[in-house]
């Protein structure tokens, strides 16, 4: 998988995007970095990473992906604050998946927080299709 294309549509191979976030060697600079690769972790499987990456105040205790989703696009449609020199961002976004059912999509603006431990995850209002 590291030298395909990455999952969150950098256009980068997965070991010079995600990857390293993944692994715990990199930390992501900004929330939009956060969430692309949050949803590069939906794409591979990757369900330690999302928990690691959920702030502790809204984490749930385990997470179970679904093996019959396979996401395949994510579209950014809007970023607010989130850069390397804020303490809150919000990201808007579109993800594409396929499974048993057909396609659908999931549309989110989600929030995010950086702290001592990063950028994190809080949550984020959610419309799905399909």
């Amino acid at each position: 998988m590291d030298v395909a294309r990455c999952p969150c549509s950098s256009g980068l191979t997965y070991a010079d995007c995600c990857a390293p976030l993944h692994r715990g060697t990199a930390r992501a600079g900004t929330a939009e970095q956060l969430m692309r690769s949050r949803f590069s972790a939906f794409a591979v499987g990757d369900a330690d990473y999302l928990l690691r990456t959920w702030h502790p105040r809204t984490r749930p205790a385990d997470l179970e992906l679904d093996d019959d989703l396979r996401w395949y696009r994510l579209d950014v449609l809007a970023t607010s604050a989130g850069g390397v020199f804020d303490t809150d961002g919000t990201v808007e976004f579109e993800a594409f998946h396929r499974g048993p059912g057909g396609r659908g999509s999931l549309h989110e603006v989600s929030r995010f927080v950086r702290g001592s431990d990063g950028w994190q995850y809080v949550d984020g209002d959610v419309t799905t299709s399909g």
